[in-house]
């Protein structure tokens, strides 16, 4: 049975206490929310803070709040479930309600935060074993060694981002708010994650995400998510596809994003599949067609629990079907 390290805990009183906490003991200190992904990566010896400061008694962060012209403003210690449940969220942001809604059992989604998942680790079949595992096999690029194992000629880490919400926060152009000893600062989803599963994101270690800010849909904005996993129950993504797009009073549409999860270390927005339904009545061949596109920019590797040929063959079956789900009518 693997266990916990040894740690002291300490609770923050404030989102000021909190990154105080970090900026004093350094490397040292790691926050958590729910702990569903930081207790589980300590277990396996990936991570061994000597102190962990609990940000769950920041009630503050544990807010939702819609307005029609300023959009959704979500506390990062929401759990996802309450995400999944909250009324404004299904009416006006279905693609975010069925993201976190697949997120692992239910379980989990009460336990782990919006925050959380979206600066969830990246993942990789040589990195998410045990300790033990890891030094037979030589360590990889990510934690003590020097290359990476499903790359072995590439410069950066190919761990891949695994976030459910990620995609979608990307496809909405949602921004996120982080605090540090320097104040806060928002950065838009689209830039907040870096290319490289060894630094997967640009949040310091001595800042906090506090809440993330959704503008408001505009008219005729239809939104999905559609995942592929092993088991339907539970698991991370092996692939994802978050699709937004917006019609005009005549049908054609003059918004579109595709966004892929689960390909690479950072959300991929596939521009060629989005410039193909601009300007379109969406559906039929041009559907067909921007499927095909999402085929050709999506490249997985041998890094999750699935070949990578059938993963690139499922792009274009999950981009098909997700595509389908906006030019449906509304319900």
């Amino acid at each position: 049975m693997l266990r916990l390290p040894a740690f002291d805990f300490q609770p923050a009183r404030s989102v000021e206490h909190a990154v105080a906490l970090l900026a004093v003991h350094g490397n040292d200190a790691l926050p958590v929310a729910g702990g569903t992904d930081l207790y589980a990566n300590m277990k396996l010896g990936l991570f061994a803070p000597r102190l962990v400061v609990g940000l769950r008694s920041l009630a503050e962060l544990r807010r939702i709040s819609f307005d029609s012209q300023h959009g959704l403003r979500i506390g990062a210690l929401c759990s996802l479930d309450a995400v999944a449940r909250d009324s404004a969220v299904m009416s006006h942001y279905p693609a975010l309600a069925r993201a976190a809604e697949m997120v692992g059992t239910p379980e989990i989604r009460n336990m782990g935060t919006i925050g959380g998942n979206l600066c969830l680790e990246t993942r990789c079949n040589y990195y998410n074993q045990s300790a033990e595992w890891r030094k037979a096999m030589g360590h990889c690029l990510k934690r003590d060694g020097d290359i990476c194992r499903v790359a072995v000629h590439s410069p950066t880490c190919k761990a891949i981002n695994a976030s459910d919400t990620a995609p979608v926060m990307h496809a909405y152009d949602a921004r996120i708010a982080l605090v540090g000893p320097q104040g806060e600062r928002s950065v838009a989803v689209r830039d907040f994650y870096n290319n490289d599963g060894a630094r997967a994101n640009v949040k310091r270690a001595d800042e906090i995400l506090t809440e993330i800010a959704l503008p408001a849909p505009a008219n005729g904005t239809r939104s999905t998510y559609r995942k592929l996993r092993l088991r339907n129950a539970f698991d991370f993504p092996l692939v994802g596809v978050a699709v937004t797009v917006a019609t005009d009073a005549d049908g054609l549409c003059t918004q579109a994003r595709v966004v892929l999860n689960a390909v690479g270390s950072s959300p991929l927005v596939v521009d060629a599949a989005g410039s193909l339904l601009l300007g379109t009545h969406l559906g039929g061949e041009i559907t067909a067609d921007a499927a095909e596109e999402v085929f050709k920019a999506g490249k997985p590797l041998e890094n999750a629990n699935a070949g990578l040929l059938y993963r690139k063959r499922m792009l274009r079956v999950l981009a098909q079907r997700a595509l389908e789900d906006v030019t449906r009518p509304l319900r």
